[in-house]
């Protein structure tokens, strides 16, 4: 024991990567439909860890989290602000019933137990996961004009119940909202998340790990002219002028490439190649063009897929037919666009659609080509696999920044903190990526995992921290205060979910889930909920909830020092 204490206290960063792994593999573990996860077998893990005593910096368990939510709010940044609506209205609603649900759950437990005005507030800030209730009833306590000893023993007891309550605070909502609710309701998380993201994306399905679209987008079909075909005696030029989604890449004839040029025409016999959108190819296919060939196994047509930016002065405002029919212009063969994205969101391509600036054009064909006409259209899109760290950066100290405002509501100090203000930084840049693309590149891949590790290791730290102390106060003062934390995570959380379901007519699981872990600023059940949904649709109804809750719960702490009148010590 002496050695294991000896090693995390030389190398802490060992006991909490030593937690990570236990604790996703704990996370497994499969009873009947319960599945534990990974966020929460990592909390339960620090716990049990911590009891050698890890000493890690209380300010890298903030980095972790800051990096986690501005990935999150990067994520849903653009969709964010496009969700803005009347509808916001009902989930800001949800955020105050579920604070003010838990404030008087904590003023009830003080009353039947005769709890101090410190351990009620301890009763709070833990119960309800907010650390800052710790700060605000320490100074209102500091205030009430009582004796030195009397303001020492309470504000310990705020700390105290704070321990005592604080880790089944961070433990009871990823439990209500990745397992209770969803039984009880009969959802599949999984499921309504990729439901909600097809809806929000336009009827786009996204595939979940092992999935993928067996009606492939892009086709080559390979045809025979014959002697009545439709295109016989035609340029290849003329064929590709005016086709917007496929084209014909090369010919040939009597067993070879023909070498084509402008004002080479086809005759019968020859072999064309079409490659393109499924639907596009489909269209010319029914034009009576030939008899529809196979090729041998081997054969290679090597084309690229390119994302430029459509920032040329001379394209918009113009339609994509226009701006097709003018870049092949002359040409014997073209290229063909096959995605087309505006404020990060894919939309239909038209011949009529209206080409606006910063829009996002996906053209495929030959590198050849493509290098011909990409002037005309706009500069590349960054690598996918490239973050622009400058961005990345900024919005980090920008996040930080917003952290440190605070303010005043009726003399009571608030303070936005670090979390929020990473979270409020992300959106924004989130938002402003899509509206931009020359900007804050940050690729897919690695924005999940920065999330996903900045997250797990926030939950680490944390049960590390907690566990300890936590367990040396419930052998002290019994399982009474323990029992009333669990009161005070679990019953505003079940008053909130179904007033909000029923009266407030917030139907969606994942919306109804985000509001609950949103308006009692649990991080880690958000955390949990977002590794079930795979994707970033918590995020909206969260984020509404959680800069409500902020407040509000920082208010509690001096509220529940004034309305509570037992003084400890006295």
């Amino acid at each position: 024991m002496d050695l294991i204490s000896n090693l995390f206290e030389m190398a802490p960063f060992i006991a909490l990567f030593i937690t990570l792994s236990l604790g996703y593999m704990v996370g497994k573990i499969t009873i009947g439909r319960f599945v534990l996860g990974g966020v929460a077998g990592t909390l339960l893990m620090g716990v049990i860890i911590g009891q050698f005593g890890v000493n890690i910096d209380p300010g890298v368990k903030s980095i972790f989290f800051a990096l986690f939510i501005y990935a999150v709010g990067y994520q849903g940044g653009a969709k964010f602000f496009k969700a803005l609506n009347f509808r916001t209205i009902n989930i800001l609603l949800s955020a105050v019933v579920m604070t003010v649900s838990g404030l008087l759950c904590v003023l009830a437990a003080a009353y039947m137990f005769d709890l101090d005005r410190g351990t009620a507030a301890g009763l709070a800030a833990g119960g309800l996961t907010q650390s800052a209730i710790i700060g605000t009833a320490g100074d209102a306590i500091a205030r009430l004009g009582i004796s030195e000893e009397a303001q020492h023993i309470m504000q310990t007891n705020v700390a105290v119940g704070y321990a005592v309550t604080y880790i089944f605070g961070s433990l009871g909502p990823i439990l209500m909202v990745t397992w209770v609710f969803p039984t009880l309701m009969k959802w599949d998380i999984r499921a309504e998340a990729i439901k909600l993201e097809k809806e929000s994306s336009d009827g786009r399905h996204e595939l979940a790990p092992g999935e993928f679209n067996a009606l492939t987008s892009l086709v080559t079909r390979a045809y025979s002219i014959t002697k009545d075909s439709s295109i016989n005696g035609k340029t290849i030029g003329q064929l590709n002028q005016n086709s917007l989604q496929a084209c014909i890449e090369l010919a040939e004839r009597d067993g070879k490439p023909l070498e084509l040029d402008k004002f080479t025409a086809l005759r019968e016999g020859d072999l064309i190649i079409i490659t393109g959108r499924r639907n596009a190819v489909h269209e010319i296919q029914q034009q009576n063009i030939g008899a529809e060939v196979s090729l041998p196994e081997n054969y290679e047509i090597i084309e690229e897929n390119r994302q430029l930016i459509a920032d040329n002065h001379s394209i918009i405002g113009k339609s994509v037919r226009q701006i097709k029919e003018e870049t092949n212009k002359d040409t014997y063969r073209g290229v063909y666009v096959t995605e087309y994205i505006r404020e990060g969101a894919p939309i239909e391509v038209t011949p009529d659609l209206i080409v606006k600036k910063n829009d996002v054009i996906q053209l495929t064909g030959t590198a050849e080509d493509i290098n011909r006409v990409e002037n005309n259209i706009g500069k590349r899109l960054g690598s996918a696999t490239i973050t622009d760290f400058i961005i990345f950066g900024l919005g980090m100290v920008a996040g930080f920044l917003i952290g440190l405002i605070n303010f005043k509501i009726a003399g009571i100090p608030v303070t936005i903190g670090s979390g929020a203000g990473c979270l409020v930084s992300g959106l924004v840049v989130g938002w402003l990526r899509s509206k931009n693309p020359h900007v804050a590149q940050f690729p897919e891949g690695a924005a999940n995992f920065i999330r996903d590790f900045g997250l797990a290791a926030f939950v680490g730290i944390v049960g590390l921290q907690a566990g300890p102390q936590a367990v040396e106060t419930i052998k002290e003062h019994g399982m009474t205060l323990l029992f009333l934390g669990m009161a005070v995570t679990i019953i505003p959380q079940i008053i909130s979910f179904f007033f909000s379901y029923f009266v407030l007519r917030i139907k969606n699981p994942i919306e109804a889930l985000g509001c609950v872990t949103g308006g009692r600023s649990a991080n880690p059940a958000f955390a949990a909920l977002m590794e079930k949904t795979g994707n970033a649709t918590p995020v909206f109804s969260f984020t509404v909830t959680y800069a409500v809750a902020n407040v509000l719960l920082t208010l509690w702490g001096p509220i529940i020092v004034g309305v509570i009148t037992l003084n400890a010590g006295m």
